[in-house]
């Protein structure tokens, strides 16, 4: 086999090759012996129709198929032989495949670019901030004692306020006649700001129990109900009994009831889950913010097969993390081409960010070490929660291993480009 590589652009490269007649032989034989086998014509035994025969009657098909398994081996030989990093589907160009002859063909490809890194000192970057403030621990405990909340009857008072709860009967009408759903009995709502739509009426406002009001309604245009979607009824509210929603004191019982021995314990339990959290927020903005300042200063041309698949990979990630929270994709009715065009600018930072960093990693001459790779495992094994020797066997694999030093070296790129940027 004869080849000859040639580069198109920096992201292009042409492989010009020739099969030899040997080989084009072979494959015919074995594509006709085939389908001997496989075809029954009268007057021949299974297996046993000769060659010219197919050959009359199945030659265009039998060519044809040949042709590309003659262009995808021949392909993945040379791309061997002459260390093409290919990145995407060959694009074929070739002449008419003929027995006891060569074939010629072409193959154009999108290759990984040879990215040079020319500007990463003094990239301008905010600086993270992970410092969670006492309102936003406060904040979270209520949030806590709101999920153990109970709903009591109120005592004391017989007027409804904003955040109670109502017990309520009405009737309603729309030019006055009833509609589907008009009337309910011992319905609870709350006194809060929102759509009666939503069980929320702002308008009990200041009622008594046992007291009506009467007021005028506008459903929204896509309420589920036809015969009022988008049109005004008249509702009669009785407010029946008033309840409000009570808090279990923040003690240490209730820091009990949630895993924790004392009030300071869950405290510093919440404000330590909510620095994670921001830290993991901040990190990954952060790591955004710099790709884009590296890719603005170091730019270069990026094959598109790698940024579609960059949105494969990262459309993946999604589908699986709505899978793993139980719901199926395929009752989302989803927009899959505007889906891939709104992950498209992502997809693209992630891959021209991956590619500079690799290569940055390469001139710096960083090297990953036993220590950096027991290190990450007990990182992996602490934030997953998952036991270090687990961590371990997922990455016991060849290509785990290439994996997880490709992570750690991409991880200490981002730190030499950090070390070297000015912060505001």
């Amino acid at each position: 086999m004869k080849v000859q590589v040639e580069s198109v652009s920096s992201i292009e490269k042409r492989l010009s090759i020739e099969v030899d007649a040997q080989v084009v032989n072979q494959e015919l034989s074995y594509a006709y012996a085939q389908l001997a086998q496989q075809v029954k014509l009268p007057g021949f035994r299974p297996g046993k129709v000769p060659r010219r025969i197919l050959e009359q009657k199945y030659r265009i098909e039998v060519e044809a198929d040949v042709v590309k398994r003659v262009q995808a081996k021949a392909t993945i030989d040379a791309i061997k032989a002459h260390d093409v990093k290919a990145v995407g589907e060959p694009f074929y160009t070739g002449g008419k495949l003929s027995p006891n002859a060569a074939y010629a063909f072409t193959a154009r490809l999108e290759v990984k670019p040879e990215v040079e890194v020319k500007a990463f000192k003094g990239l301008a970057l905010k600086k993270l901030e992970t410092t969670v403030d006492d309102a936003k621990v406060t904040e979270q405990l209520d949030r806590l004692r709101q999920a153990r909340a109970t709903v009591e009857a109120v005592a004391g008072r017989d007027t409804a306020k904003l955040g109670d709860t109502a017990v309520i009967d009405f009737d309603a009408t729309k030019g006055g006649q009833p509609f589907p759903g008009n009337t309910g009995r011992g319905v609870s709502v709350e006194v809060v700001a929102g759509e009666l739509v939503e069980s929320k009426l702002p308008q009990l406002e200041g009622l008594k129990v046992g007291a009506q009001q009467t007021f005028d309604y506008t459903f929204p245009a896509d309420y589920r109900v036809d015969e009022v979607k988008g049109q005004t009824a008249s509702f009669t509210v009785t407010l029946k009994e008033l309840k409000e929603r009570k808090l279990p004191p923040l003690d240490d019982a209730f820091a009990q009831s949630q895993g924790a021995e004392t009030v300071e314990a869950l405290t510093a339990r919440v404000r330590s889950d909510l620095e994670k959290g921001l830290k993991t927020r901040a990190e990954t903005e952060a790591r955004e913010e710099l790709l884009k300042a590296l890719i603005a200063s170091n730019p270069f041309e990026c094959p598109a097969s790698m940024i579609e698949r960059g949105i494969d990979y990262m459309l993946d990630g999604a589908l699986g993390s709505l899978m793993r929270s139980g719901v199926d994709p395929r009752t989302l009715n989803l927009d899959w081409g505007s889906l891939r065009q709104e992950m498209r600018p992502r997809a693209e930072v992630e891959v021209r960010g991956s590619l500079l960093l690799e290569a940055l990693a390469k001139a710096e001459q960083l090297t990953v070490t036993q220590a950096d790779l027991e290190a990450k495992h007990e990182e992996l094994a602490r934030d997953s929660g998952a036991p270090l020797a687990q961590v371990k066997a997922r990455f016991g694999t060849p290509e785990g291993a290439e994996s997880l030093k490709a992570r750690i070296l991409e991880e200490k790129a981002v730190a030499l480009v950090r070390q070297h940027a000015t912060f505001s």
